[in-house]
């Protein structure tokens, strides 16, 4: 039995990399089909759903150890938090920038696909407009991160790095982050039809892998998801 697992799933799983992998099937591959869907009928309410599963698997799975070692404790160091806090915020700018410079605002913009992915109907105020857009921006710059934290710098890549160790782990987590994100730009819903950019994709990717790579520095410095 693994002390990290609940009794009832350290019967069936080990915390490793067979786990790993099936916690990246449960989760990024649904994930993946929803958000596409979301995309092309506007309606983003299954995403919640499945962004909820992803934040609760930790708590699902591991026991209370376990959730001491992916890193839901308090953070070392006032530092190191606030250093990840101004790494996130210039990764963010920089991402802004380079899709600003690059494409302006076609949809070839990362940040421009998905904000008009959305679908805001034209007729609503502008009251409700901005009403709209503080439920999606805090969604979107909170909930919905915490959630990617605690799976995949915290469940998935803890299992992996049981298996091939840590830097190989953050490769591994990393990469199935940066691939989901597929979904939400590359593969690409305009005109009511589908359309892939390889090159604007392959930045996106890249960025995401980059970015994820970065949270994994922290969450190590921090000794904690915090960083993250």
């Amino acid at each position: 039995m693994h002390p990290h697992l609940k009794p009832l799933f350290s019967k069936i799983f080990d915390l490793n990399w067979k786990f790993g992998t099936f916690l990246i099937l449960l989760v990024c591959v649904p994930r993946f089909v929803l958000v596409l869907q979301a995309n092309a009928s506007g309606n983003y309410g299954a995403i919640g759903l499945i962004m909820t599963v992803s934040a609760l698997a930790p708590f699902i799975f591991l026991s209370k150890a376990g959730r001491m070692a992916i890193g839901i404790q308090k953070a070392q160091g006032f530092k190191w938090l606030f250093l990840a806090f101004l790494a996130g915020l210039a990764a963010s700018v920089m991402l802004f920038f380079l899709g600003k410079i690059l494409y302006d605002t076609s949809y070839q913009n990362w940040y421009q696909y998905i904000g008009k992915s959305y679908k805001i109907p034209a007729e609503i105020t502008a009251a409700d407009k901005q009403v709209m857009f503080g439920i999606m921006a805090i969604t979107g710059m909170l909930f919905s991160p915490i959630g990617e934290e605690l799976f995949f710098r915290g469940i998935v890549h803890k299992s992996f790095e049981n298996s091939i160790g840590e830097k190989k782990a953050s490769i591994v987590d990393g990469s199935a982050f940066a691939l989901t994100h597929i979904s939400h730009f590359g593969l690409v819903f305009v005109n009511e039809q589908w359309a892939f950019y390889p090159f604007p994709t392959l930045l996106w990717v890249l960025s995401m892998f980059l970015v994820s790579i970065m949270f994994f520095y922290f969450r190590k410095k921090t000794d904690s998801l915090l960083g993250a």
